[in-house]
């Protein structure tokens, strides 16, 4: 039986990973830094060798800040694979995102830098993309409630449960290393003033609907799909709808 370990594994989709490895009787180590089984911090590597020991699959769902993202996902990663090659680890899985390279973010092109030290890397390797989580997507319009504020804007997602996209990403990681991506997203193509407002009658709220200014370089690629995926090789079942039906209305 195969050792797994989930860095980043109390996050978002980390949680989801472990848990979906756990239902296929697996051994899982979860890795984070201020909590979970095996502390350690991808910043200065501390942690790694020991929580790595007799590991035979990694898999990175670790987060970055979005304003200084690269001490996690770049310097981290490169940390993280070296420990990976230390340890005698197999494969090396790498969450990433859906359309990194169309829209030129700093987030993004510090996604891609991962990717590339991943596949550079002396340990045999996946990329397995995702969709943006219908949990970011609710939390982001939760911010804009605060001042009673609903999005406009034609920028496209494709969102999907991050339950789903874990069981997905889990069921990669137990197949062989290959350099062919695989890409998960969510069942429905939405536009974000779509999604907005359906995140609106949820929570019952009337909210004033604004324009969301995005610079053309940036705002150009999301209207043109670069963050959606037509044939992912898993797809989503769960709407963000649904989804959201799951859930209480925030007070507010």
């Amino acid at each position: 039986m195969s050792v797994f370990a989930v860095v980043g594994g109390t996050g978002t989709l980390g949680r989801h990973v472990a848990d979906a490895l756990r239902e296929q009787a697996a051994e899982v180590r979860v890795l984070a830094r201020r909590s979970g089984e095996y502390r350690v911090d991808l910043v200065d590597g501390s942690g790694l060798d020991a929580a790595l020991a007799g590991v035979d699959v990694v898999i990175d769902t670790s987060n970055g800040s979005p304003r200084r993202p690269e001490p996690v996902l770049v310097d981290g990663a490169r940390r993280l694979v070296q420990a990976a090659a230390r340890a005698g680890v197999s494969h090396v899985l790498c969450v990433s995102i859906v359309g990194i390279e169309q829209v030129p973010t700093g987030y993004y092109r510090a996604k891609l830098a991962q990717e590339e030290i991943v596949r550079e890397g002396p340990v045999p390797w996946s990329i397995v993309r995702s969709t943006q989580f219908h949990e970011l997507v609710a939390a982001g319009l939760q911010w804009l409630g605060r001042w009673r504020i609903s999005p406009r804007s034609n920028a496209v997602l494709q969102p999907i449960a991050a339950a789903e996209a874990g069981r997905a990403v889990a069921e990669a990681a137990g197949r062989p290393p290959s350099p062919a991506s695989v890409t998960i997203a969510g069942p429905e193509v939405q536009t974000l003033s779509m999604l907005a407002r359906v995140w609106a009658e949820r929570q019952d709220r009337r909210l004033l609907a604004l324009g969301l200014p995005l610079p053309p370089r940036i705002g150009a690629p999301l209207q043109a799909g670069a963050l959606s995926y037509p044939d992912p090789e898993f797809r989503g079942e769960t709407t963000f709808a649904s989804w959201l039906s799951g859930r209480s209305p925030i007070a507010g």
